[in-house]
């Protein structure tokens, strides 16, 4: 197992020293996930903090009538898991699944843990990471409440550009809150400008 890419994704905030690197080799575990296979599904405990080494993953949860909303895409160098569940051991109404083949690292929670409290930089780093999500959840509330649908869209081809070749027009439009008809209509519109 290489968790080279997990060195280099934390060294982009702090250095790290061989006991810290030997700790990431004995906590996180290396996982290879198929396409379409889930790492999470509703109704369980999320046990697992996930990086994502090479693939894509979705998370979504399904609402009452069956309809599924996008909530996150996470690529290369990216972490996904249900946060909720994870800290507070309760059952997720999130579901996680592979988008293409995937390779993963996952830390249980107790390693986590121990990771904060035996090496202190990690709590900086895991820090900044969780201010980087809120700002990111922060922005996506207020622009789904105040932009229209076509905003949105042009904000998602700008930010997540290699997004396009990777996840279907259906799953961007769920992500966007947007019917796919109502998705190929702006693409359609936005062609001819």
């Amino acid at each position: 197992m290489s968790i080279e890419p997990l060195i280099i994704y934390f060294e982009q905030f702090l250095p790290l020293d061989e006991h810290e690197i030997a700790f990431l080799k004995h906590a996180f575990k290396e996982r290879k996930v198929r396409r379409r296979q889930f790492i999470l599904q509703e109704g369980d405990v999320c046990k697992f903090n996930s990086f994502i080494v090479e693939g894509c993953f979705r998370m979504y949860m399904v609402d009452d009538n069956g309809k599924e909303h996008n909530l996150q895409f996470a690529v290369e160098n990216w972490w996904i898991g249900d946060i909720g569940s994870f800290h507070f051991e309760h059952p997720s109404k999130l579901n996680i699944e592979a988008i293409e083949h995937s390779v993963i690292l996952q830390i249980k929670k107790e390693d986590q843990l121990k990771l904060f409290t035996d090496f202190p930089k990690f709590n900086r780093i895991f820090r900044v990471m969780t201010e980087n999500a809120l700002i990111s959840t922060q922005r996506r509330v207020l622009q789904n409440i105040s932009s229209t649908a076509e905003e949105r869209y042009l904000d998602f081809m700008e930010r997540y550009p290699t997004f396009f070749n990777r996840i279907s027009n259906v799953q961007i439009a769920s992500f966007l809150g947007v019917t796919p008809e109502f998705l190929s209509t702006i693409r359609k519109r936005m062609a001819k400008s």
